[in-house]
């Protein structure tokens, strides 16, 4: 098992220098981020120790399901589902770093509460929408720029750019136009040098089209079934707005 995964990880990291190197960028810009929903803790541990250290759930209950075996080893962990108000308190509970899924004014208010309450912060990004597809999450691509004002007024978050999931489609360029649109957003708000923002992250590119995430300007790319293998379920599973969370 721990073979398997680290000679993946080696496989993946070699196509992002890859990616980086064809359109001249700098891998160090491009980090990745290992999607662990339905792994086992035992294989995430594998990968924890084997130095990649940055992890991502969809699911509160996964993350409440492994918490324990995994708070040991030092890791970075990031949200990436659909987050319902009610699952706030959990997602505090579990040293979650950064919720990438922020998608309405709602949640950030009453993430921003809690927050308060307990006297700390959390890094978000802004989920937008870049597929148009009503079985997926996160803003309008034209309500984005007002929801990260709106946001940016909450002291207790602090936004560090913007997170999409795009098309799941074999056609790299319509795939394309998603992460495009992405960064084209990420510009124009950086434009606009709004208080209390950052527009660093970008977070966009899974197995099937981290090189086109990249060429696009990616700086997270979030893997999970080149890695830990195929799962039982696709990756439609947990990212459709019918699926809770």
């Amino acid at each position: 098992m721990y073979a398997e995964i680290v000679k993946n990880i080696a496989i993946i990291n070699g196509r992002i220098q890859a990616a980086c190197k064809n359109c001249g960028r700098d891998p160090r810009e491009v980090k990745l981020l290992l999607a662990t929903k339905t792994v086992p803790a035992e294989r995430i541990k594998v990968a924890l120790e084997a130095g990649y250290t940055l992890v991502a759930e969809n699911k509160i209950q996964e993350i409440k399901e492994k918490y324990e075996a995994l708070k040991e080893i030092p890791h970075t962990s990031h949200f990436i589902g659909h987050l319902q108000t009610n699952k706030i308190k959990n997602l505090l509970a579990y040293d979650v770093t950064c919720l990438q899924s922020l998608d309405r004014f709602e949640l950030a208010a009453k993430l921003n509460q809690r927050l308060q309450a307990k006297n700390k912060t959390m890094e978000v990004l802004l989920q937008v929408n870049t597929s148009f597809e009503e079985s997926k999450f996160g803003a309008a691509p034209d309500d984005t720029i007002g929801l990260v004002k709106q946001v940016a007024q909450l002291e207790a978050l602090k936004i560090k750019g913007l997170m999409t999931i795009g098309l799941f489609s074999a056609e790299t360029e319509s795939v394309r136009k998603c992460f495009r649109l992405l960064k084209s957003i990420q510009q124009q708000i950086i434009a606009l040098n709004i208080p209390n923002v950052e527009m660093k992250e970008l977070s966009m590119g899974m197995s099937s089209d981290l090189e086109t995430a990249i060429e696009e300007g990616a700086t997270i790319i979030r893997v999970g079934t080149a890695i830990f293998g195929k799962r039982s379920t696709t990756d439609r599973y947990y990212w459709n707005e019918t699926t809770k969370i």
